[in-house]
């Protein structure tokens, strides 16, 4: 599909950009990337192949915000009570508030300090892990760093992971530690699944620690089927993959992704990641 093609613009991170693909397509000058680059690109073999790539920008706003809101749903178990109302039940359920909770964040950069400024408008106790910079600017804004993995997570209310997916971080959350959380607490990933060791999430939620989970991100996407384990727990609320996608933020994409293009095609290569000399 790709053949005779010179510009690419990239939407997701699903299409893998490698030595093998780029052999293939010999008129390719350009990978003109919506937002920054990640794992799905390597940069070393495009510099080979003489392709640029312009990176693009994100903004950390829609997927802070589509946390934020299954945090909320996950806790006051919003989507159950609405299931049990459209089936003519009435008030099926009782939820929780979030003021007086400890919301563990595990990664404090542009997305984990919006959450944690969304914890502390709610009158939440913000319980910070990740690296040791990170968790020195988390202190220095106020908020406490857990001592330990152990005590993050056996002391999170709800635990939010905001990591980046890299050969360090694969799998990095194992069943032994889900095991640590509370019978009442709640997990909420829309950064990667993989940043969890496989199949440890839905073992721990079958064990019942932790007892909730709010999951934007699966192993393999898209989901499509009716069957998919999580979607049939009431304890866990599902979204396909939102957290970046919304009007605001496309346009801030796209916009971006596009300009590239045009400066590339006038002469005038912009934002690239990889200058071929």
């Amino acid at each position: 599909m790709l053949k005779g093609v010179e510009i690419i613009v990239l939407t997701r991170e699903r299409t893998i950009i490698n030595d093998d693909l780029l052999s293939k397509l010999p008129d390719l000058k350009l990978i003109s990337q919506t937002g920054k680059i990640s794992n799905h690109l390597d940069l070393a073999a495009c510099t080979r192949h003489k392709v640029l790539v312009a990176e693009g920008i994100g903004s950390p706003i829609a997927p802070a915000e589509l946390a934020w809101a299954l945090i909320m749903n996950t806790v006051r178990q919003i989507p159950n009570a609405i299931e049990g109302m459209k089936n003519g039940k009435w008030q099926i359920n009782i939820g929780s508030s979030i003021n007086g909770k400890t919301i563990g964040i595990w990664g404090y950069g542009k997305i984990g300090k919006m959450i944690a400024g969304y914890a502390k408008a709610f009158g939440a106790h913000v319980l910070i892990w990740g690296s040791e910079e990170s968790r020195g600017h988390a202190v220095n804004d106020g908020f406490e760093k857990a001592l330990s993995q152990a005590d993050f997570f056996s002391r999170a209310d709800v635990i939010s992971l905001h990591l980046r997916l890299s050969e360090s971080t694969y799998g990095l959350v194992k069943e032994a530690d889900l095991g640590l959380m509370k019978p009442t607490a709640v997990l909420i990933n829309t950064s990667r699944a993989e940043l969890i060791e496989k199949g440890a999430l839905l073992k721990s939620l079958k064990k019942g620690t932790p007892g909730f989970a709010g999951i934007d991100v699966y192993e393999q996407e898209p989901v499509y089927d009716k069957d998919f384990e999580l979607l049939k727990m009431s304890n866990v609320v599902c979204t396909p993959h939102l957290g970046y996608v919304e009007k605001n933020g496309f346009e801030l994409y796209f916009s971006k992704a596009f300009e590239n293009a045009v400066s590339y095609s006038n002469g005038n290569p912009l934002n690239i990641a990889n200058p071929i000399i």
